[in-house]
């Protein structure tokens, strides 16, 4: 049988990549080889960025209400495809259909932001700021703009990145992993059909080449990244140098502190849904929970509901996790589950070596918790990626609060309490980008930003909300003073029509 291969997007339609190298996409649950993705050449990622500068010098000048229409048929697209992407979503990546389905309404959440570019471009004006002088700003597009995203949410960050930029004015190349690319090749498929027209909105596939191309080419004014530490402070740095505007998003170690006047049961039940959903693949996932006080009573409740999240294949849909991506994610996890108890952390379950009845090949681990974690041991320090959740005690909400600034990384956390002068101390005090107050979670709605500290977070400016507005558009002010023609008496003004 023939395998799929995967074509880029250029000039408004898909197009078969010359490469000779070429990576297998892999079912997770079974390692059955579904499609070929190619490492596009330098000249196809040249011919890519070509195609999306000549399309900007139209596009910029679209009307605004013609971009909201196209976005507002993307959006009823993608609504009426979403069964069709989850399940693209869940055959590379493995994650359930159900979890799939949920990112796919994350991403359209973003699209529905975008229908809103009519006002959400508006710039300023300050009438008579000076005698008969006005002054105002316009909020323009940059010019070509790149995205390059992480494997773990193929649908949802894509979303993060191209319809506001786009919606903006900008053009937009796309290059996403080649881990699970196909169902995003289907979003930009969508965007084509609800009327992107040719050029604005291209893919390109590849690695680390591909990606210092892009980080380095001179015609491509905004960069934005959204994956691992690592990997991001080199792009933030080489595109940086190569004068680019870059927002990068990056790694994460989320804590979620409980508090023991917290709803008991909503509170471990939302913390086991945020540890080991997506198996863990998630860079808001909750991978370490703060015990406070007397609810370090609760261990033995966390204990037995990791005991109880079932496993399986992403078309399982009674499974709470699915497969890793990759052979490799698993090997890592596994590793880093064997250091954490040669370090002297309590394994109180153990995922490793979970075997799933006809899925005999499939990325399986199952979930895990340490307890007695402390911070110099590796499970703390990784991004571990995998359903592993680390459990940490402490006495006070102020050890907490400690205990969570001290992390290098400040993405999200989370805080279950029924106390207002608590969760307000807590948000106060606490050092991390996106704060939730009895959600597990907080990843905040796309008309809202996405933002990060420290660590987590390379650039001013984050992906949806006002600030990618700002990240994608350049501000002209503009002032202006108008003289009464000389000859008004000669009948000149006469002239002068509106139609």
């Amino acid at each position: 049988m023939s395998i799929r291969e995967i074509p880029m997007f250029i000039d408004g339609q898909a197009v078969p990549s010359q490469s000779q190298e070429w990576r297998d996409v892999v079912n997770p649950a079974t390692q059955e080889v579904v499609a070929r993705v190619p490492f596009c050449t330098a000249e196809e990622v040249d011919r890519a960025v070509a195609s999306a500068k000549a399309a900007f010098k139209e596009w910029r000048k679209t009307p605004l209400a013609k971009r909201q229409r196209i976005m507002l048929k993307l959006q009823a697209l993608i609504r009426e495809h979403t069964e069709e992407l989850a399940a693209l979503i869940t055959e590379e990546h493995g994650k359930t259909l159900p979890d799939a389905a949920g990112e796919v309404g994350r991403g359209l959440e973003v699209v529905e932001h975008a229908c809103s570019i009519t006002s959400l471009q508006l710039g300023e004006l300050a009438e008579n700021a000076a005698g008969e002088v006005d002054v105002y700003t316009l909020n323009q597009p940059l010019g070509v703009g790149a995205g390059i995203t992480a494997f773990n949410f193929p649908i949802m960050l894509p979303c993060f990145m191209f319809p506001l930029a786009i919606a903006s004015g900008n053009t937009f190349v796309l290059k996403p992993s080649e881990q699970d690319p196909s169902s995003t090749m289907r979003l930009v498929e969508l965007a084509h059909e609800a009327g992107v027209p040719a050029g604005v909105l291209s893919v390109v596939h590849g690695g680390p080449d591909v990606a210092n191309q892009i980080c380095d080419h001179p015609d491509i004014k905004a960069l934005s990244f959204i994956g691992s530490t690592h990997v991001g402070t080199h792009i933030y740095r080489r595109a940086s140098e190569a004068g680019k505007r870059v927002q990068s998003m990056m790694g994460a170690k989320n804590h979620c502190v409980v508090m023991p006047d917290a709803n008991r049961s909503q509170a471990i039940n939302n913390l086991l849904g945020s540890a080991f959903g997506a198996a863990g693949q998630r860079c808001m996932a909750n991978s370490v929970v703060v015990l406070v006080g007397e609810a370090n009573q609760w261990l033995d409740d966390i204990v037995e509901g990791a005991r109880g999240m079932k496993v399986g294949p992403g078309t399982q849909r009674d499974a709470d996790l699915g497969p890793l991506v990759s052979p490799a994610a698993k090997e890592r996890v596994e590793r880093l589950i064997d250091a954490g108890e040669k370090e002297g952390a309590r394994l109180l379950v153990d995922g490793r070596g979970y075997q799933e009845e006809g899925y005999p090949d499939g990325n399986f681990v199952g979930a895990t918790v340490f307890a007695d974690v402390k911070p110099e041991m590796s499970i703390y320090r990784e991004e571990i990626f995998g359903p592993v959740l680390c459990v940490v005690s402490v006495d006070t909400l102020d050890e907490a609060i400690e205990f969570i600034n001290a992390n290098p990384n400040g993405n999200g956390t989370s805080i279950f309490t029924n106390s207002g002068w608590v969760a307000r101390r807590f948000e106060t005090d606490i050092d991390v980008g996106q704060v939730g107050i009895n959600v597990p979670i907080p990843v905040p709605v796309a008309y809202f930003s996405f933002t990060g500290s420290r660590a987590s977070k390379l650039g001013d400016l984050g992906p949806n909300g006002k600030q990618a507005i700002a990240f994608w558009t350049q501000t002209k002010t503009v002032t202006a003073r108008w003289f009464e023609p000389e000859n008004v008496s000669s009948g000149i003004n006469s002239t002068i029509s509106l139609s």
